[in-house]
């Protein structure tokens, strides 16, 4: 069963659910310099997302190796896209545990539906099915997740850290993760010479 998360706590106008939070020039905490990040989940509670624009050094082979999906040697049997699937550091919290971002056109039973076109899930099971070519037709792996106690992300985003976004399924899947930031923000006509100077949301 796929589940909803987040819209019971938080009115549909208020959620930033299925958002994109692209760091501001002012953003204090060097962690997320330059960063942007999709909210999987956004409710009274707190807030949960993923940077998607920060590489990791593991590529999606070795993740698959040390979980003992794949031996080493059967690596070039991988269909293409999941041997070039590069991994994103999603963030500071709990860094040693996957999260896959992906299209809404696979679902297992531990899948959440973040929107209706992109899933959350974070088993082996979606691992599996990538490697064996029978994953979703859009997918990235992040390792890590950043997250907000409640009235944080809103405090931050009050204090002009944050520029918060609707997001595409087109700028989530974008494989050149270096220029994610620019033309998230170019896709909201904002230049990046006058950032500074918006506040809160676009």
């Amino acid at each position: 069963m796929i589940q909803k998360i987040g819209a019971d706590r938080v009115g549909e106008a208020a959620t930033l659910q299925d958002h994109f939070l692209v760091a501001m020039p002012g953003m204090r905490d060097e962690r997320f310099l330059r960063s942007v990040i999709y909210l999987c989940a956004h409710n009274a509670d707190g807030a949960m997302g993923i940077i998607i624009n920060r590489s990791q050094e593991l590529g999606f082979t070795d993740i698959l190796v040390e979980l003992g999906i794949l031996d080493r040697s059967q690596s070039i049997r991988l269909p293409p896209r999941a041997r070039n699937m590069a991994v994103r550091s999603g963030g500071p919290v709990d860094r040693s545990r996957g999260f896959v971002l992906h299209s809404g056109d696979y679902v297992v039973e531990s899948s959440m539906a973040v929107s209706e076109k992109v899933c959350l899930t974070a088993t082996m099971d979606i691992l599996r099915a990538i490697s064996a070519g029978r994953g979703p037709s859009q997918a990235l792996m992040a390792l890590g997740y950043s997250g907000w106690g409640a009235g944080q992300l809103e405090a931050e985003i009050a204090d002009n850290g944050w520029l918060a976004c609707p997001a595409s399924p087109e700028l989530l899947f974008e494989a050149d993760i270096d220029t994610i930031y620019d033309r998230i923000l170019a896709s909201i006509g904002i230049d990046l010479l006058h950032l500074s100077d918006v506040a809160g949301h676009a």
